[in-house]
């Protein structure tokens, strides 16, 4: 990684660079990728990949906010009422239609390219799946999408100064901590403009679910544990949107409690495409197992119907609303009998069968896993707190459940040596006992004591925190997920199995924020890092967003992850004096 950084925070909070760097765009229905050196990959929400747009490069320096470039003479701007995008003080090079929606879609070799018609300054590619359509004025290239012809003509009404004007307004929105100084304050709007931009709309303006990032219109779903840490910062900026993300998910939850890692929410003709896939045979797809229902992406993950309590106890916390709680209560009362089944003889704790099936999802972690473990504390005390009026017998159930379990959880999986948890003890005696971020599921549900958490919070800051671990070869870059790495290779798959990526090591944002916010809950200070070094990284290597997680030796995954936003979250929650003050002041 380059010491020189590629982007730096202004007083405003937006992100200047002399480097043309990728412009991750999502708005309700828009998703694109756009490059200063002329080209835009466009996507629409529900239908997947449309096609690209050139046009010739933009000149530097560049100032960049959420959705938009500003330059001397224009910029790239993205609208929020509508999906359409302006680029300012530019040419038409080039309009490429797509060849199919995504990597899974089947296009017959000789069916016939996508119709493009130029009618004067008007260009207009017509898929079978969505529409992209431009109009040239003067300098103003306006660029629309849509899934029929009349919402990407209806988008393409919008004037270039509005929808200058709808992105000025969005940076506003997103400017949450102006009284920061201008890393804070930068990594803040991101964040929050990650989290607004999740929010998905489908084409008749119903709320299209919450996406995890810009890479995931196709097919277009939502994810109960990325969903989760998204709708952290919702809770108070849009508590409407949390109550309708958690009716999605609800259509997801089986009668027996099981829920997928996430729902699927296509559009006709993607869903018509999607479905196509899964008709053939085994042999022919790339996940053959995975997508057991129509509805379901990823069917049977262990966390997921955790993570539906946890998101329903969090918003009646933060509403007032039981109302939700009683409306979704046969769901709860099923996932807590499932979980009750899933314990060996004579414990409370539920065994995670032996597949990749929660959020460390290269991993074959099995048995006892501290990270579900603390989920399933957590979601008992919201069942014993939900039910206590309506099912005082479920609720009695969860309380002493709850109880047996943390007693379970100390005894049987605290490594004294360590000062944490082992991440998972297999059935077959292996137990994994290196240091990981996602225990602290344990510390945030209370499954163990405040003592043990705190203990707990000292291992992590000495050892993962990379600052203070002289032990990994790459000097002090961020907060990784796990260390050592994993001693059992047979447990991995993919990207996990290299020491320092993905799973094994990685920073991930967003667990950069619960780390955090375990610090602040408990007055330790010492916060700001976790939740601003991430960010100097992304700046040094000029990512423009709030990134999905990365590592020295092997780069980052997506730009705009909806999940990476609770860092800004925890530091609007907490305020900035908190995030400000050293450890142990």
């Amino acid at each position: 990684m380059s010491e020189a950084p590629r982007m730096r925070p202004n007083r405003a909070g937006e992100l200047e660079t002399a480097h043309p760097v990728l412009l991750p765009i999502m708005a309700p229905r828009l998703q694109a990728t756009c490059s200063p050196l002329g080209w835009i990959d466009l996507a629409l929400w529900g239908a997947g990949s449309l096609g690209r747009v050139r046009f010739s490069p933009l000149a530097g320096p560049f100032v960049y906010g959420p959705n938009r470039i500003a330059t001397g003479e224009g910029g790239v701007f993205a609208a929020r009422s509508a999906p359409v995008v302006l680029i300012r003080g530019a040419r038409v090079a080039g309009l490429y239609p797509a060849r199919r929606c995504a990597w899974w879609h089947k296009v017959p070799d000789d069916a016939p390219k996508p119709a493009i018609t130029i009618a004067g300054r008007r260009r207009t590619a017509r898929l079978g799946w969505g529409v992209i359509a431009l109009a040239v004025e003067g300098g103003d290239i306006r660029i629309a999408v849509g899934a029929s012809s009349a919402e990407a003509e209806e988008a393409l009404t919008l004037a270039g100064d509005a929808i200058l004007a709808e992105a000025t307004a969005h940076q506003a929105q997103c400017d949450r901590m102006p009284e920061a100084d201008p890393l804070l304050r930068s990594m803040v709007m991101q964040g929050v403009h990650a989290a607004l931009s999740s929010i998905r709309q489908n084409a008749d303006g119903t709320f299209g679910g919450l996406a995890a990032g810009q890479d995931y219109s196709a097919p277009a779903r939502t994810y109960y544990r990325d969903g989760y840490w998204t709708l952290q910062p919702l809770l108070t900026l849009a508590p409407d949107v949390v109550r309708e993300q958690i009716r999605v998910l609800a259509k997801g939850v089986q009668p027996d409690g099981e829920a997928p890692s996430g729902v699927l929410l296509t559009g006709a003709a993607q869903s018509a495409a999607w479905q196509e896939y899964r008709s053939r045979p085994v042999e022919d797809r790339r996940f053959p197992h995975h997508h057991n229902r129509p509805q379901d992406w990823w069917s049977d993950h262990f966390d997921s119907p955790l993570f539906f309590i946890l998101a329903l106890g969090d918003y009646v916390r933060a509403t007032g609303d039981r109302a939700e709680a009683r409306r979704h209560w046969p769901a709860v009362t099923a996932i807590i009998t499932r979980y009750l089944g899933f314990a060996g003889p004579g414990s409370v704790l539920p065994l995670k069968p032996r597949n990749d099936r929660d959020w460390a999802d290269n991993v074959f972690r099995e048995g006892l896993v501290a990270y579900d473990l603390g989920l399933f504390v957590g979601a008992l005390d919201v069942a014993a707190e939900l039910g206590a009026d309506d099912d005082p017998a479920t609720a009695e159930t969860a309380r002493r459940t709850a109880a047996r379990a943390r007693e379970e959880i100390e005894a049987r999986l605290h490594v004294p040596a360590r000062n944490g948890y082992a991440d998972y003890a297999a059935d077959d005696g292996f137990v994994e006992d290196h240091l990981t971020l996602d225990s602290l599921t344990l510390a945030r549900y209370a499954a163990i004591s405040d003592e043990r958490a705190r203990g707990l919070l000292a291992a992590v800051a000495e050892t993962l925190e990379t600052r203070h671990n002289a032990e990994q070869p790459y000097g002090d870059w961020g907060v990784m997920c796990a260390y050592p790495p994993y001693k059992r290779v047979r447990d991995l798959r993919a990207k996990t199995a290299f020491a320092f990526r993905y799973h094994n090591g990685s920073d991930w944002p967003y667990w950069d924020g619960a780390y955090a916010e375990e610090r602040l809950r408990r007055g330790l200070g010492g916060a700001r890092y976790a939740l601003t070094r991430w960010w100097q990284t992304c700046l040094a290597n000029g990512w423009a967003g709030a990134v999905e997680y990365f590592s020295p030796p092997f780069g980052r995954g997506s730009l705009l992850q909806g999940w990476s936003a609770m860092p800004a979250a925890v530091a609007l929650k907490h305020g900035l004096p908190a995030v400000n003050e050293e450890p142990g002041s």
